[in-house]
């Protein structure tokens, strides 16, 4: 039914007791009508009208335009109709009309069906409805609208934050799931596949030659499947991507990578570029550097900025490499890192020297998320 249903039966407790309120002021003064046959056939069309709408509310299907429409198109005759049933002299001087506090239940349903901007139409609406009834701008005329628009201001908000909350509730039943999803099959992996590669491992290096070899690739698989099932999903915002995921990829034997322990949410293909640039320089790294170099990937978030720093310690570049590199058409670095930080709005940062090992810094400006 969602989160919504509990207003919507409100909004029906209302009108009955609306109702009650104007049958209990039609017995009262009933005697000074002009037609009170008519009065009462008003009346028990309210009455009809309440029962009609409280059963076709109650499912969300009848929620529709159509229905509310209609809605307003009855309140407004119960409410006109008082025209040819109360005196005008006595709505002239403020009396009360036929349907009295009954016509607020259409305000109220196209504040909640339609948010603070629709119920404030409905107010303005019955507002003049009113208002055309009295001839002239009186003291109950101008409360009766300001009150119908505080309604329906009050009820769209409060249906705003329905809506948000369910969207919320939503997403924390879907990580939920996803997390136990997650936990089950963490379990299954540690069990079997990763056991297996620790196996393959151990008895690789023992064995030396090829098996040694083999034994080093399930190392490295060992090491990132464990990444991936240590690192746990959160919600994102849509269109959003946790940078942690992204780069958590990278983690082997011979990569560190450091992480903050919460979420590092970027607009995806943010996400996508930065991290396709730090593997790009991790690429360098075991292109360059030789088999037995280590790497080293951190990740900072700051309150305006994203950094990714991506250490070696390699042989270092020499002075002016970088430079010959992209003057023979070798875009390694010109391209594919800095050409991607920069159409970002970023910036990078590459120190080395000869025998000191490289830093590439990759600092991105951290954009707000719609």
């Amino acid at each position: 039914m969602g989160l919504q249903a509990p207003l919507w039966r409100a909004v029906t407790v209302f009108r009955v007791a609306a109702l009650v309120y104007a049958t209990v002021l039609m017995l009262a003064g009933f005697r000074d009508f002009t037609r009170p046959w008519l009065g009462w056939a008003v009346l028990a069309a309210m009455i009809a009208w309440t029962a009609v709408t409280g059963v076709r509310y109650h499912d969300p299907a009848g929620r529709n335009r159509t229905w509310l429409a209609a809605d307003l198109a009855v309140t407004l005759v119960c409410l006109l109709a008082s025209t040819l049933v109360v005196p005008a002299a006595k709505l002239g001087t403020g009396g009360p009309t036929l349907p009295m506090a009954w016509v607020a239940g259409a305000v109220l349903v196209w504040a909640l069906r339609g948010g603070r901007r629709a119920g404030g139409i409905a107010a303005l609406i019955i507002g003049a409805a009113d208002l055309f009834l009295r001839g002239e701008v009186t003291s109950a005329t101008v409360n009766g609208t300001v009150l119908l628009l505080l309604a329906g201001g009050v009820m769209g908000y409060v249906s705003r934050l329905t809506d948000d909350a369910e969207t919320r509730l939503q997403r924390a039943t879907e990580l939920e799931a996803a997390t136990r999803e997650r936990e089950r099959l963490a379990r299954g992996i540690h069990d079997s596949v990763l056991q297996v590669l620790a196996l393959v491992q151990r008895r690789g290096t023992e064995l030396g030659g090829e098996a040694a070899e083999l034994g080093r690739l399930a190392g490295e698989q060992e090491a990132v499947l464990r990444a991936l099932v240590g690192v746990h999903d959160t919600a994102p915002t849509a269109g959003s991507a946790d940078l942690r995921l992204l780069l958590g990829r990278h983690g082997s034997p011979r990569v560190t990578v450091a992480m903050p322990a919460t979420p590092v949410l970027l607009p995806a293909a943010v996400a996508a570029e930065l991290a396709a640039a730090a593997g790009t320089a991790l690429d360098n790294v075991a292109t360059h550097c030789g088999p037995g170099a280590r790497a080293w990937v951190l990740v900072e978030q700051e309150p305006d900025a994203v950094t990714v720093s991506i250490r070696d310690d390699g042989p270092g570049i020499a002075p002016g490499r970088l430079a010959e590199a992209a003057a023979s058409g070798r875009l390694g670095v010109a391209q594919s890192i800095q050409g991607r930080i920069r159409d970002l709005g970023g910036a990078v940062a590459i120190t080395s020297g000869p025998g000191q090992g490289t830093e590439v810094e990759l600092r991105v400006p951290l954009p707000r998320l719609g």
